[in-house]
């Protein structure tokens, strides 16, 4: 059932009192929020969160078509001009740009989501799916730990991870983004530490492999912390990795820079099983408007970026990931 920021918060906070396993998806600007114990979910809504899922692994085996029409390179030089000014006058020290890219292939939603390789993935009711490789939040006992994710590599490109791991830019990028996850956590927990600091991971993007940087943050919550997972996510949303720093004046930037809703996209979906809670970044997704398949990406703009870097980044993330 769909539910408005206030009344889902709530009913988050309802099921988890009650220790009811359930599914929940936060849009970006928590406008919507749709959440459904899991024994009474609707049969057109299939999930992956990590290893637990609702339906059987498809491969797919048959060849197919998949066309994109990246955003005119004069369009994105605007809008990224636009964020360097908020930059220097001191708005926004990092903010996570994004644009829709119109796609065509003559695979289905349902095709695309069953085959694709992704640690999260979530099919909504022939609406829109997502293939994420970033994880959100995960609870277990009264730990919670974050897995932030910022940087970006083609994996193909000689010594990639060397360049990747010592590109300053990149790594001031994702310091900040680690900061502003410590401190988001520092509010719903105690004892916050960096346990692992710019790891990579191997990302599948269609014929290609893309090398990806996380960290992790771990946190301790207090006995009892089901009865207030709506207030635990509602704080911590939306995710610091696809808005920026600092987040207020960074999601005003947002609203105001790009062209259209973003929705779900960017927003987090999880599994609360009763007793443990895990989630998802709702990214690498794919949205059905009437007929037309629209991809929506983006990547973090600091001072230092290169918009010739970032314009490609935009448009590297856009793939099948079969």
């Amino acid at each position: 059932m769909l539910y408005n920021h206030k009344e889902g918060i709530a009913e988050l906070n309802r099921l988890g009192a009650e220790r009811i396993p359930f599914l929940f998806i936060l849009s970006f600007d928590k406008k919507q929020i749709f959440i459904s114990p899991l024994d009474e979910l609707d049969d057109d809504i299939f999930y992956k969160v990590d290893t637990i899922r609702n339906f059987d692994p498809e491969p797919l085996t048959k060849k197919y078509d998949f066309k994109t029409y990246p955003i005119p390179y004069l369009r994105y030089k605007k809008s990224f001009e636009a964020i360097l000014e908020e930059i220097r006058s001191g708005n926004t020290y990092l903010l996570n740009l994004t644009f829709q890219t119109p796609i065509e292939t003559d695979l289905n939603l349902y095709e695309i989501f069953a085959g694709a390789k992704a640690k999260y993935k979530l099919y909504f009711k022939n609406q829109f799916i997502c293939y994420s490789p970033e994880k959100f939040i995960e609870i277990e006992d009264e730990t919670i730990s974050t897995y932030p994710m910022k940087g970006t590599i083609d994996a193909s490109l000689k010594d990639a991870q060397k360049k990747m791991l010592e590109d300053k830019k990149e790594l001031a990028e994702h310091t900040m983004i680690v900061d502003l996850m410590r401190n988001d956590l520092g509010i719903i927990a105690n004892d916050i530490q960096v346990k692992r600091f710019r790891y990579i991971d191997t990302i599948t993007a269609g014929e290609k492999k893309l090398l990806q940087v996380s960290s992790h943050i771990e946190g301790h919550l207090e006995l009892n912390w089901q009865e207030r997972i709506g207030e635990i996510l509602d704080k911590l949303t939306p995710a610091g990795s696809i808005s920026g720093t600092p987040k207020r004046s960074t999601l005003n930037i947002i609203e105001k820079t790009e062209d259209y809703e973003r929705g779900f996209y960017t927003g987090v979906f999880g599994i609360f099983e009763g007793s443990s809670l895990h989630s998802g970044v709702m990214i690498r997704f794919i949205e059905k408007i009437g007929d037309t398949l629209t991809y929506k990406s983006g990547g973090g703009i600091t001072v230092d970026s290169d918009i010739k870097s970032e314009y490609e980044e935009l448009n590297q993330k856009i793939y099948l990931p079969f």
